[in-house]
């Protein structure tokens, strides 16, 4: 069974610049899909290494696409 990381090192995972690609957050060993931006006071973005980000990506796009023709 995997340990899940603490909060700790999550936290000192995205304050890490090596995995912000401009407003872009990638990094693969980190499970959770949102984060907290480099500044907490900007909110949280999205982590894009996980696939999951980009069905919620979609999913959004979706639902504001579908809600104009309604």
């Amino acid at each position: 069974m995997k340990k899940k990381p603490n909060k700790q090192i999550l936290d000192a995972m995205s304050r890490n610049s090596d995995y912000w690609k401009g407003p872009f957050y990638f990094n693969r060993k980190d499970p959770r899909l949102i984060v907290p931006k480099l500044n907490p006071a900007m909110g949280m973005t999205m982590n894009f290494a996980s696939p999951y980000a980009y069905l919620l990506l979609i999913s959004i796009i979706l639902i504001i696409v579908g809600s104009q023709f309604l």
